[in-house]
């Protein structure tokens, strides 16, 4: 099938670059000519494990181009998927004037009937109002629109394996003929009959994903109760191990039993630093706003939000307990990225932090594998490091803020050697402090008793 993406952020990347390698040829546009012109040359704008390659292969193929006249993208496709940034308005409602603007340039620009596929994290409702403007800016030309839902479950990091391999996925529609074209695009998904770039020599055995077909206004509320409900399940987890830090109990072996009920799952159950990234703390504001609008109170999930707020006020409090006095000293800061595998800083606890201390007046010094670039624009102040030693080197503590692997494995007699005072602030809580205290480190993490 001929296929549309509107939008290359993140989503869009890899919505385009994976049903390009599962066997579709697809167009790829967006009004961001700079980023048009990377991907044109070969480049990839954002960091994810894999895409690079898949990409690069969809493009040797013949299945994947990137175009900046949106008109030839419109015309190209049978299917387009709208892949536009959502950002929060300053009331926390989802800001939905580029979708607008996508339905007006379909609607104008099409000359033949279209699916269109809103894969954007968006408020239900959203796909009302977009068939709605479709058959506003659409009505002289004739041509008749199906409307979808197809809400995206992409982990930064994992994102090429998380498309190709979902636990589900999930469409909502309005008729038969909108999920027959849907099940036709992701028949090699279901079926696994495509090539697969991420595990080799083969896929791990496993069951195929399951297909849910509801309503367009079910498939716009699943993406956002599942996004709030991870949320809720992280604050929860950082709730309990502020009770483990005053009971002497440790929130890891509390978590790892909890986690291990059916019924609950251990996933999203890990303390520290708490969430950040552009899609949970948006996505909990947004249905937040949307439920008091409809007169349905989630104080629960407010609750949520302001417990991981407080999160970088509560480390920083162990910051200052442990230092006395943050003036003046040298402070390395592992990890900048929201989390581990990305080069993504939006609302990422790393940022803040480094700014609460800046205000502080810390000299901060910094590391990460992959946002260093990003993070310049955002705090040009501090010194960037080519590795966790330089971030050591002559500091009076050293923070992971990040959870990456390779700060897991680093040589820790050398940083004990490279460091003014041996002290380690774990906001992530990847190391054992049995084996870092018995290393020589002052070491103080989430939950976990001293």
């Amino acid at each position: 099938m001929k296929i549309s993406v509107i939008g290359t952020g993140y989503v869009g990347l890899v919505t385009g670059a994976c049903l390009a390698e599962i066997g579709h040829e697809v167009i790829c546009t967006d009004n961001d000519a700079a980023k048009l012109q990377t991907l044109q040359e070969g480049g990839i704008p954002i960091y994810e494990p894999g895409l690079d390659k898949v990409i690069a292969k969809a493009r040797k193929d013949r299945r994947l181009s990137f175009c900046s006249n949106p008109a030839d993208a419109v015309a190209f496709g049978d299917a387009i998927f709208i892949c536009v940034g959502t950002p929060p308005l300053p009331n926390g409602d989802a800001d939905l004037s580029a979708i607008d603007h996508v339905a007006r340039m379909i609607a104008t620009e099409a000359r033949t009937s279209k699916i269109v596929i809103e894969k954007s994290t968006v408020p239900a409702r959203t796909g009302q109002e977009l068939k709605r403007a479709l058959g506003v800016y659409g009505r002289k030309s004739n041509v008749t629109f199906r409307v979808a839902s197809n809400p995206e479950f992409l982990r930064e990091g994992t994102a090429v394996e998380d498309f190709l391999h979902p636990d589900r996925i999930v469409v909502g529609v309005d008729d038969e003929a909108a999920e027959r074209q849907l099940k036709e695009i992701y028949c090699p998904v279901l079926e696994r009959r495509f090539a697969c770039p991420v595990h080799s020599p083969s896929c791990p055995e496993g069951p195929p994903p399951a297909w849910l077909v509801t309503t367009i206004n079910s498939a716009e509320l699943i993406k956002h109760a599942s996004n709030s409900f991870l949320a809720l399940k992280i604050s929860y987890a950082n709730m309990v191990a502020d009770l483990a830090e005053q009971l002497g109990a440790d929130i890891e072996e509390v978590m790892r039993a909890v986690g291990m009920d059916p019924r609950i799952g251990s996933s999203f159950l890990r303390s520290g630093l708490g969430f950040g990234g552009f899609c949970l703390p948006k996505d909990l504001q947004a249905f937040v706003h949307l439920a008091e609008r409809s007169g349905v109170d989630f104080t629960m999930l407010r609750e949520a939000e302001r417990v991981n707020r407080k999160r970088i006020d509560h480390f920083m409090e162990k910051i200052r307990k442990a230092l006395w006095v943050i003036r003046g000293k040298q402070v390395g800061v592992l990890g900048l990225a929201f989390k581990a595998n990305t080069d993504d800083i939006r609302f990422a606890p790393a940022i803040d932090l480094i700014q609460q201390l800046i205000a502080e007046g810390a000299r901060v010094r910094a590391y990460d594998p992959e946002a260093m670039e990003r993070a310049r624009t955002v705090l040009p102040q501090i010194e960037y490091c080519e590795s966790a030693y330089e971030a050591a080197r002559d500091s009076e503590a050293l923070i992971i803020a990040t959870e990456w692997d390779q700060f897991r494995d680093l040589d820790w007699e050398r940083i004990h050697d490279e460091m003014d005072r041996p002290l380690i602030l774990d906001g992530r809580n990847i190391l054992s402090p049995t084996e870092i205290r018995a290393r020589g480190f002052e070491y103080h993490c989430f939950g976990r008793p001293d």
